[in-house]
């Protein structure tokens, strides 16, 4: 239920036209959603452009898949390129928007998602590139870890993949926007209250008084 409205949540910042990458798990899964009537351009950094739903079961190709090695579909028109290519276009600004998870987002836009020190990860990956060469980053994640605890910080306590670069952070419990100010609430999830996004959330939410 969680995945979905995440998923569903970040399709809604799909506008016509965006060049946009999609990180692994959840945010791919927002490619099932995109607005009727809206055209995006989805592309994944080990070389694809105009990727599209996820295939079905049973329908999926070896050959096409995304950075996370999950299969993926192409649209007509779509193209396979090299890694080279990809981060040209990534590093060269050509990318509107980067939609990506984490491990942890602090309330200065900080984003930790690739190392917890004494456990075996896969690595930063092209994460940092995404990161500080989108035009937009947004973070989709749950709001706690599987302990039940904050990963919405004041400061991030795991080594940082990037520094001051998140514009929205969608979690399963409300979406925030991060300006000057840090932590802005800007929607509740269905169900939720603001008192309980204010006990899971460590990080300050400066308009919070709004939503008492």
């Amino acid at each position: 239920m969680s995945r979905n409205y995440i998923a569903k949540r970040i399709a809604k910042e799909f506008r016509d036209g965006m060049y946009v990458n999609l990180g692994i798990g959840i945010p791919t899964e927002s490619a099932n959603y995109i607005p009727e009537g809206t055209h995006v351009y989805l592309q994944t950094e080990n070389g694809g452009l105009m990727f599209g739903p996820k295939p079905k079961r049973g329908e999926s190709d070896p050959d096409l898949a995304n950075a996370g090695a999950e299969p993926i579909t192409m649209l007509p028109g779509g193209s396979v390129f090299d890694v080279a290519t990809s981060f040209a276009m990534i590093r060269g600004g050509h990318i509107d928007m980067t939609v990506v998870g984490a491990l942890e987002v602090d309330e200065s836009g900080s984003v930790a998602s690739w190392k917890i020190p004494g456990k075996l990860l896969t690595g930063m990956g092209g994460a940092m590139d995404l990161l500080y060469g989108c035009k937009r980053v947004v973070v989709a994640m749950t709001h706690t870890d599987k302990y039940g605890n904050s990963k919405i910080k004041k400061k991030c306590s795991l080594p940082l993949t990037a520094a001051a670069v998140v514009d929205l952070i969608i979690t399963d419990k409300a979406v925030f926007s991060i300006g000057t100010g840090g932590l802005y609430l800007e929607e509740l999830a269905p169900g939720v209250t603001s008192s309980e996004v204010v006990q899971l959330t460590e990080g300050t939410i400066t308009n919070i008084s709004d939503w008492a």
